[in-house]
């Protein structure tokens, strides 16, 4: 009898289990990370599957949701629905982010309208019971109208900026900067320099406490000449900013943290893989055998220990990995007789363009950056050319810089004396002009050494070859050691 009473117990508390609406995803994790997804260059993208990578590898590296980019592109719909549609297969969330590179604040309608048209999505992330949305930009536009033009609550938290936008009408806001600056959108100067932590303040205090979301990001290089009509070209400071700003959050505590970003190859802060299909709007010739996919595996325990509230990372490190990268050449080489940005006379309407160097060139130093994830501690040699530094690294994550030098890179890992793990980086650093351009875009490896190689798609090196001067041979990354393996 009490086995049959126990029975019929379970299944009503089963049935009123799966009559309970999901929760949303904040209900089970009031942290969340979001990465930036950039859906202008996506154009050729045919099917939800075309997603599915994307998703698959956010969501195992504990991303919560894409914060997907939309201008007015005449595809936008489209891939909008491709990438809710995929979202939803792969149980992970997205939202959107209206650039207003392309959309103006005199659209609030049209915004709303927008927001109304994807929020009963599956994927759609809601936050706090409304429909979550944000953007790039956007200072000065009409909130209550966008909110009256949806018809429904929504949780808008926008990439105002302190002092510009009206911070009482929103429900949280995002902080793009993620680099230290000058105030004024390009790289620190003597007298002149803003800090990230500086930027958390800010946005802190114009919020009084609203939902702050705190920018990540690793690098930040753009570097159109004359052969498109969008030239710019500069450089903040990156340096070990990967690993320093994710210790910053941890410290921090936001309510949610945005990656910056998982596809913007243009400006070089990419952590999705090359091979993620994507257009070339012309960075192909910076982004080119430059993976960056070690930096979004030294991401995840960090991103784990964030979620849980925790100082240290050092406890969700998982597997032993070390994370490399360093930019392809020596700062002060020169290309000017070649380099895209000498030629012709493009439009510096926006003021962002420079001849030559990338505005801010002067901030990075010539070195190899290494983080190590370890479950005990070891000592790791960087050969850089023919300069030799060991480190001994403690159990948990640590970071070192070396010296660069030219030639080859290697990178170990011995304890007591005794090998543990090393490669051979499969990028030189050289004494000239790789296509013949200023290439400030640092190239990520790790050991073990990631596999398969990854490598930009026919598509995505569509303008390879536009404004070069010199010869530019195409993904070459292990193509030595495949031929040496195979002879």
């Amino acid at each position: 009898m009490l086995a049959r009473v126990l029975s019929l117990a379970l299944a009503c508390l089963s049935a009123l289990a799966s009559a309970i609406p999901a929760p949303d995803v904040s209900a089970t994790n009031d942290r969340l990370v979001f990465c930036h997804f950039m859906i202008g260059i996506t154009s050729n993208r045919h099917s939800a599957s075309d997603y599915d990578d994307d998703m698959k590898r956010a969501k195992a590296l504990g991303i919560d949701a894409f914060a997907l980019n939309i201008g007015v592109d005449p595809y936008t719909d489209a891939q909008l629905n491709l990438a809710y549609e995929s979202a939803a297969n792969n149980d992970m969330k997205v939202f959107i982010s209206f650039d207003f590179n392309w959309y103006h604040t005199g659209q609030a309608s049209a915004v709303g309208d927008k927001i109304k048209q994807y929020a009963s999505r599956p994927a759609q992330l809601k936050v706090d019971g409304k429909v979550f949305v944000s953007s790039f930009a956007g200072d000065g536009i009409d909130v209550p109208q966008i909110k009256a033009s949806a018809g429904q609550d929504i949780f808008f938290a926008p990439n105002f900026h302190p002092g510009q936008g009206d911070f009482g009408a929103i429900d949280g806001a995002l902080n793009w900067m993620a680099w230290d600056n000058d105030g004024n959108n390009k790289a620190p100067t003597q007298g002149h320099n803003v800090t990230v932590a500086e930027g958390d303040k800010a946005y802190n205090d114009a919020l009084k406490g609203k939902p702050y979301i705190a920018p990540v990001s690793g690098w930040f290089f753009t570097h159109f000449g004359g052969e498109v009509s969008y030239s710019k070209n500069w450089v903040f400071p990156g340096d070990l900013l990967w690993y320093n700003r994710w210790q910053e959050i941890l410290t921090l505590g936001p309510r949610f943290v945005e990656i910056v970003t998982w596809n913007d190859y243009g400006e070089s802060h990419y952590i999705g893989p090359l091979s993620s299909p994507h257009t070339d709007d012309g960075a192909s010739k910076w982004v080119m055998d430059m993976p960056h996919g070690g930096w979004l595996e030294m991401s995840k325990p960090f991103i784990a220990a964030y979620k849980a509230g925790d100082k240290s990372p050092d406890k969700y490190i998982t597997d032993e990995k070390l994370i490399y990268w360093y930019r392809p050449t020596p700062r002060d080489i020169s290309c000017d007789e070649t380099d895209t940005t000498m030629q012709g006379s493009p439009n510096n309407a926006s003021g962002n363009f420079f001849r030559g160097r990338p505005n801010g060139w002067e901030t990075m130093k010539d070195a190899v950056f290494v983080v190590s994830l370890l479950k005990s501690g070891g000592t790791v040699e960087v050969r850089s050319g023919d300069k030799t530094e060991s480190f001994e690294a403690p159990a948990g994550a640590a970071a070192f810089t070396a010296p660069m030098g030219l030639g080859k890179q290697h990178f170990s890992l011995s304890r007591d004396g005794k090998a543990v793990m090393g490669e051979a980086s499969l990028k030189e650093i050289v004494d000239e002009c790789i296509c013949g351009l200023y290439n400030f875009n640092p190239y990520v490896g790790t050991v073990p050494a990631e596999e398969p190689v990854d490598k930009l798609l026919a598509d995505g090196l569509a303008m390879l070859s536009q404004g070069l001067k010199a010869p530019c041979p195409t993904n070459t990354l292990g193509v030595a050691a495949a031929a040496a393996a195979t002879a």
